[in-house]
């Protein structure tokens, strides 16, 4: 794991700003602080800020071919790593390196850029081929590791985070409306588009070559087709049997691995397996502890990890450690991330570590088993269109009459977000619930383009298939990758795993949402691995007080930085502010992006 960096000319011109490198080194020591190193010339550069996990001694990057044509760095993990180097050893290649990520060199020397496709991980990787004056960036499947890149007079400059491409001076820090919009009506920016203009997120499962002859960008595994295939998905034993062996794959590491978990399903099933897979090696687990009513999940997380046996580590998310980590956050990231959960698993990770530099985390077990209420939601839509609209018309004004509350969650948030959006068709009502502002008129068709290629027959199955698309990966993932590379932590997603995703994606919505139960499947997976309490748990979510901090602690910087918004002038966040103090309606899910991103472009100086 680490971060990297570079630039490269596509002419035959020297790099202008070489002398940025160290510059970019140093915007992601975070990501790094092991080590960092740089290969290059005048035309061509690439570094990495190590972070040592795997081959602690010789896994230093950048890796070269044994001429030296060949340059390659990479932020992740190869999980298909032992497999490629026996067939590349096999075949004479001189490994300097015992490590995974070097596999990757002889790959694309046999293969090209198309080699990626055979990579089994979470990567972020970028290759220079000197000899033909090709730069290639390659990005993993689900979109685990981040890569941006921008295009500047000839040169291609890529970077594991935006800040370190803000180090260029020539590099403009201008807002790009289009990206502005999208984060208003989502609370996040979908690829491959960033809130700099010009600068560019690599799609997940996608690979970028560029030379003089420009730049082109190529899908090299494709979900559409991977959910139009027969479903394979038999029983819950196959189900538990082909996580078991993703957990066993990703526990592949030189140094202490943890779990993140809250004592719901999806964590409690990772502390399991990898207990199992470990067996007589004591895991370590991290929950956090909220001191705000309804907030804290730690007792249900100190029961199940318990009954696993883990070594078990409480993380205390009270007010002051709330403030910190959202002091770091809005200081160091360069991008607005809209979920507030960055603050928690950031306080997460800088605890864990003391202890692990690896943790595993359950994200995409939602969008793939259909673990969220909104799925539901859509289910209920069916029984309250049935109602006559007079019915449906008071029970309405109801619902928006229940006073508001700052819980966690609560009754009526759910029933005023489904009451508001219920009547819509289903993809903007999905976007409704989901989204920030909600949908704008041209949000909805770009998510709806993104869905058009998977099969039609199953409408639920193609709300979870759009969440995995873009929710997923320009959302929840960014949170996890940031919030815990803050305090220099890799975290891997087992859930999605290629061969997870292969054989969950396919399957038809009724093994995951069966009437009113969600992740149906996964939940029978679990039985005898996991206590039942966890197995029957209603489904929280790691979430954070900011209903009630808006009107506290955050009140002021609320007031100064929404009551005439720079990036969204046309935004109703004065009225949505007022609502919010007068407990009238919980808007934080709509305030908070939008607060991000205001603090966002005063730290980066943002010109709109």
């Amino acid at each position: 794991m680490c971060g990297i960096y570079g630039a490269v000319s596509l002419t035959s011109a020297p790099l202008r700003h070489r002398d940025r490198l160290p510059a970019m080194a140093a915007a992601l020591a975070h990501r790094g602080p092991d080590g960092d190193r740089v290969v290059g010339h005048e035309r061509a550069s690439l570094g990495a800020r190590r972070l040592a996990i795997m081959d602690l001694t010789t896994g230093d990057q950048p890796f070269q071919s044994p001429e030296g044509s060949v340059w390659m760095v990479c932020n992740g993990e190869i999980y298909n790593a032992p497999a490629l180097r026996r067939e590349y050893a096999a075949a004479g290649y001189p490994f300097r390196s015992t490590g995974d990520i070097e596999t990757i060199v002889p790959l694309y020397e046999r293969f090209g850029p198309e080699g990626v496709g055979r990579l089994e991980g979470m990567f972020g990787l970028a290759i220079w081929d000197d000899r033909r004056r090709v730069l290639v960036l390659a990005r993993d499947r689900a979109g685990e590791k981040p890569l941006f890149w921008t295009r500047i007079d000839g040169e291609l400059r890529f970077a594991s985070e935006i800040q370190a491409l803000l180090t260029y001076p020539d590099q403009a820090r201008r807002l790009d409306p289009g990206a502005a919009a999208r984060y208003a009506a989502l609370g996040y920016v979908p690829a491959p588009h960033t809130m700099f203009a010009g600068i560019y997120k690599l799609a997940p499962a996608h690979f970028l070559v560029a030379s003089g002859a420009g730049v082109t960008i190529h899908p090299y595994w494709d979900a559409a087709a991977a959910a139009a295939r027969p479903s394979r998905l038999e029983s819950p034993a196959q189900l538990r049997d082909a996580l078991c062996a993703a957990v066993e794959r990703e526990l592949m590491s030189d140094v202490p691995v943890g779990v993140f978990t809250s004592g719901g399903l999806d964590s409690s099933l990772l502390a399991a397996a990898a207990a199992r897979v470990l067996a007589g090696e004591k895991i370590h687990t991290y929950a956090v502890k909220f001191v705000e009513p309804g907030y804290d999940e730690s007792p249900f997380a100190l029961a199940v990890t318990s009954h696993i046996r883990t070594t078990h580590h409480v993380v205390t998310a009270d007010d002051p450690a709330l403030e910190r980590a959202f002091e770091v956050v809005t200081r160091s990231v360069a991008e607005p991330v809209g979920d507030p959960a960055i603050l928690p698993t950031y306080l997460l990770a800088e605890a864990a570590r003391e202890h692990v530099k690896v943790v595993l985390s359950g994200e995409g077990a939602d969008e793939l088993f259909g673990g969220y209420p909104t799925y539901l939601g859509h289910r209920a839509t069916l029984q309250y269109l049935r109602l006559p609209r007079p019915v449906r018309r008071v029970l309405r004004r109801a619902v928006d009459a229940w006073p508001s509350s700052t819980g966690k969650v609560t009754l009526e948030f759910l029933l005023k977000q489904f009451v508001a959006a219920a009547e819509l068709p289903s993809l903007e009502r999905h976007l409704t619930w989901f989204g920030a502002l909600g949908p704008d008129g041209d949000t909805v068709p770009e998510m709806a383009c993104k869905v058009t290629p998977f099969p039609k027959a199953d409408p639920l199955n193609r709300i979870l298939w759009l969440d995995f698309l873009s929710y997923l990966p320009d959302n929840l993932l960014v949170k996890v990758d940031r919030g815990t590379m803050l305090a220099s932590v890799e975290a891997r997603a087992p859930y999605l795993d290629r061969e997870v995703l292969e054989l969950v994606l396919p399957a038809p919505s009724s093994l995951k949402v069966r009437g009113f139960t969600t992740k149906a499947i996964l939940k029978e997976a679990a039985r005898g691995l996991v206590p039942d309490q966890a197995i029957r748990r209603r489904k929280r979510g790691l979430s954070v007080p900011v209903a009630r901090w808006l009107n506290t602690g955050l009140a002021a910087l609320a007031d100064r930085v929404l009551a005439r918004p720079r990036l969204f002038p046309g935004a109703p966040t004065a009225r949505l502010l007022a609502e919010h103090r007068a407990l009238h309606r919980n808007n934080a899910r709509k305030l908070w992006p939008l607060l991000m991103a205001e603090l966002w472009a005063e730290r980066w100086n943002v010109e709109s």
